[in-house]
């Protein structure tokens, strides 16, 4: 009996899988809560990544390109997998192999969201407040959010 309810829970896992690439911890909670056992689901995390079908560092790459093309900036997408429960040194690894404008994504991001051309900047202090806001929740820092919404002062950095 122990030997079939491991084979189903390592086919629940790959069927999961199957569907989207997970995280380890991701895959071990969704066993957990299909009420497998902590051995059996521990068994089956590490065969399916023996056989290739479970890698964090691919979870995690298509993680980043899924936030990337959200509009989503280096600090939500690093505490997004930091939720995640992604290790943090294969978040901070593959965030560095990027060859990503941050500043220039900021700047489609608002282009996107406020129709803001490389013209004047918003007058309206409640208005700038907003799309600071905006950009920050986004995930972007200070400097990428003055390059993206002061297209003006860039002339001069």
């Amino acid at each position: 009996m122990s030997r079939e309810h491991s084979r189903t829970c390592l086919e629940t896992a790959i069927q999961l899988l199957s569907r989207r690439d997970h995280g380890r911890i991701e895959l071990y909670h969704k066993l957990m809560t299909k009420g497998f056992d902590d051995n059996e689901v521990a068994q089956a995390v590490q065969a399916c990544e023996q056989n290739g079908y479970l890698d964090d560092v691919r979870y995690t790459q298509g993680m980043i390109r899924h936030h990337i093309a959200k509009g989503h900036g280096e600090q939500r997408i690093y505490q997004s997998l930091k939720q995640k429960r992604v290790d943090e040194s294969i978040i901070a690894e593959q965030l560095a192999e990027l060859d990503i404008d941050w500043f220039e994504l900021a700047t489609s991001t608002a282009e996107r969201k406020f129709g803001i051309s490389t013209g004047e900047p918003v007058k309206d202090p409640k208005v700038y407040a907003k799309q600071v806001r905006f950009l920050q929740y986004r995930g972007f820092n200070f400097e990428q959010i003055q390059y993206a919404l002061n297209p003006h002062l860039n002339e001069y950095t």
